[in-house]
């Protein structure tokens, strides 16, 4: 049987899941609700907008499922896993059900607040529910 890109990643994913009771302690950290609260390093002209679309923005982590939504787009579901941890910033690697791998970096300020950064050295602000 000939394997496929998509094989390799089920089997991951599959596996990740498995060792659900094993989490590292940075993936235990972030269970639970998130919501957006405010922007940093946007453009002033930007600055209303964009901190509008973050209080409309949340992530949901229950066990290495990520549900991220955000305002006027449908919720998009995954299955993470923790890819690489330096000080406080944390990279996760998601899989969506369409076998899409897409990356995630974080900043864990405190067990109440996190940054997801963005591009050009933009963060959302988001703190737990």
């Amino acid at each position: 049987m000939e394997r496929t890109p998509f094989f390799g990643l089920l089997l991951a994913s599959l596996l990740a899941l498995s060792q659900g009771g094993c989490a590292h302690p940075a993936e235990r950290a972030l269970q639970g609700r998130w919501h957006g609260e405010s922007v940093e390093n946007f453009e002033r002209d930007n600055l209303a907008a964009a901190t509008g679309w973050a209080k409309g923005t949340s992530f949901e982590f229950e066990g290495k499922h990520l549900k991220v939504t955000v305002p006027e787009e449908k919720p998009r579901h995954g299955v993470y896993s923790l890819t690489s941890i330096e000080n406080r910033q944390l990279t996760l690697s998601v899989l969506n059900a369409q076998g899409e791998q897409t990356e995630l970096n974080l900043i864990v300020d405190d067990a109440e607040s996190l940054r997801w950064v963005l591009d050009e050295g933009r963060t959302l602000v988001m703190k737990r529910d």
